[in-house]
């Protein structure tokens, strides 16, 4: 598989053997850095680092240039400009990625209504149905490569295969700047020798345990016995991931978007700068919104932050989950990160936090390793208490004696669904 910055990759030629195949995966390379060279050209070619220049603050994304560093998303700004000391810091413009992502997702829709977004920059298509229009799976792929490059001025890297889990593995090989074809008769072959951390939905700890096990490669699940898999994982998920292994996987391209989002917001009685307390201000926040989304079954796939600060100006920031989710532990986490990033350290008046493009519960279907298992029965926990004792009485310990002295909330603002 790709290494994240273009070494190993494998790519198939323009007239590829694309029997039997209908989806493809289409993802922007690099996007956040490829969207900064397109407004700024001297920054072409140098090592890029997508991020506040605070320290403290962590990477959104990094150009290609960069992560042969081994500079990754996530990652503290100040570890990645230790890795790379010549990157250059760029302040991220949402606003901007939001805009080129509409132009991008445009094309697609051009090409096919069977088309459904994972995040700002990639996204799968069904392309079955317009065949006698458009041509082959790869020929459609190819046509989708060359307009956004002509219209929009960046690059995409496609996986055209039979399935999504094959042709998000796919592109992924791919990367950057390539399309990858991996026909039905084909499929099991090219999953074999693959590791098991290439499988979309295989966390690290998953991994890690069947790793632990011998089972490194997808081959190897498809050889394992049934107990060893079971011992390893668990019934259900060794289901999946044989399945997986087998190159089956039934699900279809989903179009539907759910525009409902859930928040809460809080305005301060005095203006804070205790960065500790707004932690753990937007952990609570997070709670609550976590607590109405499981109330009325819904799992978010996006987390947003609203600041507003002493003079009144406002900023927001959202980010796409790699797995929707109810969790609020994760939501806050993905909250607090955001929140990372502004680099502006002046008095907050208001902060909140929003669960956006809201889906039915239960309805990702991939869970491979349930990661927030143990958070999941804690709030489960705290659902049960809070429906038997009431609000008042149910909280994470981080949030007993806020005092009015940090700036207990004058106005507290909830925001339902809309």
């Amino acid at each position: 598989m790709g290494h994240g910055d273009g070494r190993g990759q494998v790519t198939s030629a323009d007239d590829a053997d694309d029997t039997g195949t209908r989806i493809l995966h289409v993802d922007m390379d690099a996007f956040y850095a490829a969207v900064e060279v397109l407004d700024d050209p001297s920054l072409r070619g140098l090592p890029l680092i997508i991020g506040a220049p605070d320290g403290r603050s962590v990477v959104s994304s990094a150009s290609y240039e960069a992560r042969r560093y081994g500079v990754r998303a996530a990652m503290p700004v100040s570890q990645a400009m230790r890795l790379c000391p010549t990157a250059r810091i760029v302040v991220p413009h949402f606003h901007r990625y939001q805009a080129v992502s509409r132009q991008v997702m445009d094309i697609f829709e051009s090409f096919t209504p069977l088309v459904e977004p994972l995040s700002v920059d990639e996204a799968f298509l069904d392309v079955q149905g317009v065949r006698r229009l458009w041509g082959s799976p790869a020929r459609i792929a190819g046509l989708i490569r060359a307009r956004v490059q002509n219209e929009v001025g960046i690059t995409c890297s496609v996986g055209v295969a039979v399935t999504k889990h094959v042709a998000k593995m796919a592109s992924t090989i791919a990367k950057p700047d390539g399309m990858l074809v991996v026909p039905a008769a084909e499929t099991l072959d090219f999953l074999a020798p693959r590791s098991v951390r290439a499988m979309w939905g295989v966390g690290p700890k998953a991994a890690e345990t069947l790793e632990s096990r011998g089972i490194r490669t997808i081959g190897d699940i498809r050889e394992s016995s049934r107990e060893m898999l079971e011992r390893a994982v668990g019934p259900a998920l060794s289901a999946r991931l044989a399945q997986l292994a087998r190159g089956e996987d039934a699900r279809v391209i989903e179009t539907e978007r759910i525009e409902k989002s859930i928040g809460h917001e809080e305005t301060f009685e005095t203006d804070i700068l205790d960065r500790d307390f707004l932690r753990a201000e937007l952990l609570r926040l997070a709670d609550r919104v976590a607590a109405r989304l499981r109330r009325a079954d819904w799992e978010t796939a996006t987390v947003a932050i609203k600041v507003r600060f002493d003079d009144f100006r406002t900023l927001s920031r959202s980010q796409t989950l790699s797995e929707p989710t109810a969790v609020g532990q994760r939501i806050g986490e993905a909250a607090q990160t955001l929140f990372e990033q502004i680099d502006r350290r002046d008095p907050i008046r208001l902060l909140g936090v929003r669960a956006e493009n809201l889906r039915p519960a239960g309805g990702g279907g991939l869970g491979l390793w349930d990661d927030d298992e143990h958070w999941r029965k804690v709030e489960g926990a705290m659902d049960e208490a809070v429906a038997r004792f009431g609000t008042a009485t149910i909280s994470r310990a981080r949030h007993i004696g806020r005092g009015a002295g940090r700036g207990a909330a004058q106005h507290p603002k909830a925001h339902g669904v809309d």
